[in-house]
């Protein structure tokens, strides 16, 4: 099933590298019996780096990796010769991944960019060997620096969409269908209810340029205190710099249903009630011109502006985009 392929919420242990120990060694030759101190440096610890990766949709990659470690520095040797450096592990995640501390929430970075890096644990630094405690009063010292522990920590990785428009609706009013038609995603498209079980994105063209629009699955009243689906997948829409919102034509109340829609994103965040708004009309094709003047005398939202859309006859769709591209910009 695609929303079992869909993880967006993931919990890790990470372990960078100890740094290697220096070394204790003496120069022997045959003919320097006393040759001094030649221990060599430790190796540091492997890092643990993040890396934004805009191939990646998901976090799917990471659900069976509960811990990931990194290697620790080599020991350094006589002559002077150091430790090998551990190599750094790599955790690829999609742009839109939020990291926190697991034991205080605390965010820790966020990938928003493509090969964007972070070090999420430091490996420890590898320890002086004694060549480097030499002086003129201690021309032989016989200790070295053990290396630097590694950092260690549960991570919670966290993905939030990236997009410029989040879709807002109840359940199967056409939200996926206009993603479908405005862009080449293929979301779930069916005449029941929660057909949309994970949230997907479409790159929408306007002219020479281009925006991202997100769709969610459907809420309905109460979803905050858990029906339906909840309101777990609205931290995709977080991001989003404009909320469009999608009511279907045969409601019995536009006005109420949109209200219904905006308590209960206030449940969750009073922020996304800061965020700009617009709100579509979907099938408006099933009307005629004396109900979508009743409709707009009557029936609206008196605080945001309005669309009547069509995603079957695509009747509204540009002047649906340039109304979007204006709010975005």
């Amino acid at each position: 099933m695609a929303s079992a392929n869909f993880i967006d919420h993931i919990k890790i242990f990470i372990k960078s590298g100890n740094g290697g120990a220096g070394s204790v060694h003496f120069r022997r030759e045959r003919f320097l019996p006393k040759g001094g101190p030649d221990g060599g440096n430790g190796g540091n610890g492997g890092n643990i780096i993040v890396q934004g990766n805009n191939n990646l949709h998901t976090l799917l990659h990471l659900k069976y990796k509960k811990h990931i470690k990194a290697k620790n520095g080599s020991p350094g040797q006589g002559s002077n010769k150091y430790g090998d450096n551990a190599d750094d592990i790599y955790i690829q995640v999609p742009l839109g991944t939020v990291m926190r501390d697991a034991e205080n929430n605390e965010v820790i970075s966020e990938i928003v960019k493509h090969n964007q890096k972070f070090i999420l644990a430091k490996g420890g630094k590898g320890g002086l060997g004694n060549t480097n405690f030499k002086t003129s009063t201690r021309q032989a010292p016989r200790y070295a620096q053990p290396g630097l522990p590694g950092e260690e920590k549960w991570v919670v990785f966290e993905l939030k969409l990236l997009a410029d428009i989040g879709l807002v609706g109840l359940p199967n009013v056409g939200k996926s269908s206009l993603l479908s038609v405005l862009s080449a995603a293929k979301p779930k498209i069916a005449n029941y209810p929660f057909t949309s079980l994970i949230p997907s994105i479409g790159v929408i063209k306007y002219y020479d340029n281009s925006f991202v629009m997100s769709d969610i699955p459907g809420i309905i009243k109460g979803a905050s205190k858990g029906k339906g689906l909840g309101t777990k997948f609205l931290r995709h829409i977080e991001r989003n710099a404009v909320l469009l919102f999608i009511i279907d034509a045969e409601v019995d109340s536009i006005k109420d249903t949109y209200n219904v829609l905006l308590n209960e994103l206030k449940n969750y965040s009073s922020d996304l009630l800061y965020k700009d708004k617009l709100l579509a009309i979907s099938k408006s094709d099933l009307l005629d011109q004396e109900m979508i003047d009743e409709i707009t005398n009557n029936d609206l939202p008196k605080d945001i502006d309005f669309i009547f859309i069509s995603s079957h006859t695509k009747n509204g769709l540009n002047e649906l985009k340039n109304k979007l591209w204006k709010l975005i910009n």
